[in-house]
Formats: C-alpha cells, structure tokens, sequence
C-alpha cells in the first residue's frame, strides 16, 4: 500500500513529474513544463536545468529538452505512449466532468503498471494526481483489468520469474486467479483500499484496433464518497470513456502517418 510521505519535497516531487514526462512522451518545452506543473517558467526551466546537469535530460537545438542518457527508453516506446495519452486527455476530461472524481490512464509493464495520465477532480476532498506513479499489477483496478486479458498460460509465465526474496509483493496464485475470472465476467475492476488506504477506484479496458487491451481506464475517489448505489453510474461513465479513448487513438495515429506521408 502506498501511503504520501508526510513531509513531501514539492521541488523534488516536480522534477521527478518532468523526469517521468521525458522518458515516456519525449521531448518537452519550457512552457509545457510550466503548465504540467502549474509552476512558472523561471521554475519550470530551473528544474530542467538540473535534470541536465544530473543527465537525466539533454536540451535540443530547438531549445526543448528530451531524455537524456540515464532516462533513454526506445523512441517507439516513447511513440506509442504519448499518442495514447494524447488520445486520453479528452475523454478524461469529461469523464471527471461527468463523475465529480479523479480520472486516470494507465499501461502495464510486466508485473507493474504505470499512471499515464491523471486529471484531478475539482472537489476540495479528492484523490490527488497519480501521473507517473507505479503499483504492482494486482493492486490497482486497471492493473487487474489488464491483468484479466491475458491467458492463463501468459498469466503463469508472467508470475513464475517474479522475485521470492521479499523484494516485491506476490499475490497468492489462486486467488489472483479467482478475482480475474470475476474481471473477464464483469469487464471492470474494483480496488478497495487495496493500494492506498482511503482511496477506491473501479477500473476498465481500453482496446486497440484489433480488440486487444492495451491500457485501462479508471476513476478515484475517497473511500467515504464511495458506495454501491454508484457503481452502476461509474461502470457506464467508464465504458463511454473506454470507447472514445480508443477512438480517439486511431484518430491520433491516422494524423501521425499522414503527417509523416512522404509530399
């Protein structure tokens, strides 16, 4: 479970925001810097100043910054994550605008699943921005919604390496088993206070063009707003937004491949 430290570095917890934006987007400007963050550009461009001194970034001609040498991931990675997240941002939207709660997009890499994308709902108690953030598969709905598409031959490979040194947390195989069957039956995931203590979240799939699952859609809120009066309401809120996600990602990737259309 993953508690906020209480005495939390708002400056280190920024440059760790950006860091996370470069490895997993690609290049970045001092403004958009500034507006992720809700921070000046004399802010925004000291914090990246930095992470090019500690090499986690490299300015470009252009003035803009990208991953630098300790943060280089495969540019069809970077790719393929922010066309998903551009894709997301819209629906997202209108989803906390339709729920009143904290909306979010999530990927699964291996056993770990990482936040894409996150917009906060406007209510003064709220579950805060989870972007860049990383839980073990299991413990977070849109973890076990990914979780649930694959084989149970995918899902016993995907376990039996995992560490057995305490190192990292492994869910009991025949219950993990048992909650997905429940997932692939129901199409969403419920996470009570499994992950962050005083947080719920009901997740569900995103598809590709071919009906693959490739991320999971989900909303959070504080435990006391939560209540099964509402997860019928939530559960269609997450399928509209599943949908126009998808949607949305063709759109994207069309736009890409013309603009990269030789004349």
């Amino acid at each position: 479970m993953k508690n906020p430290p209480t005495y939390g570095v708002t400056s280190v917890d920024h440059a760790l925001q950006l860091a996370v934006i470069l490895q997993v987007e690609g290049d970045l400007t001092v403004s958009e810097a500034a507006r992720r963050l809700g921070v000046a550009r004399s802010s925004a461009h000291r914090l990246l100043s930095t992470l090019v001194y500690r090499d986690f970034a490299v300015q470009n001609e252009d003035r803009s910054y990208r991953a630098g040498p300790v943060l280089e991931i495969a540019d069809k990675a970077q790719s393929n994550v922010g066309s998903l997240r551009a894709a997301a941002l819209g629906p997202l939207r209108r989803l906390v605008d339709t729920l009143g709660e904290t909306a979010n997009l999530t990927i699964r890499t291996g056993r770990t699943v990482r936040f894409i994308a996150s917009v906060e709902s406007s209510q003064a108690l709220r579950v805060g921005n989870r972007e860049g953030m990383v839980f073990p598969a299991h413990q977070v709905s849109g973890g076990l919604v990914m979780l649930a598409a694959l084989t149970d031959d995918e899902l016993t490979a995907l376990y039996a390496n995992a560490p057995t040194d305490g190192s990292e947390e492994r869910p009991d195989p025949a219950e993990l088993r048992t909650e997905l069957s429940a997932v692939r039956r129901s199409g969403t995931a419920v996470n009570l206070e499994r992950s962050e203590r005083g947080v719920v979240a009901i997740g569900r799939g995103v598809t590709d063009a071919i009906g693959a699952t490739i991320a999971a859609v989900s909303v959070s809120m504080p435990s006391v707003r939560y209540s099964a009066g509402r997860v019928q309401e939530i559960v269609s809120a997450l399928a509209v937004t599943a949908e126009r996600i998808s949607a949305e990602l063709g759109d994207v990737i069309d736009g890409v491949r013309r603009s990269k259309a030789p004349g």
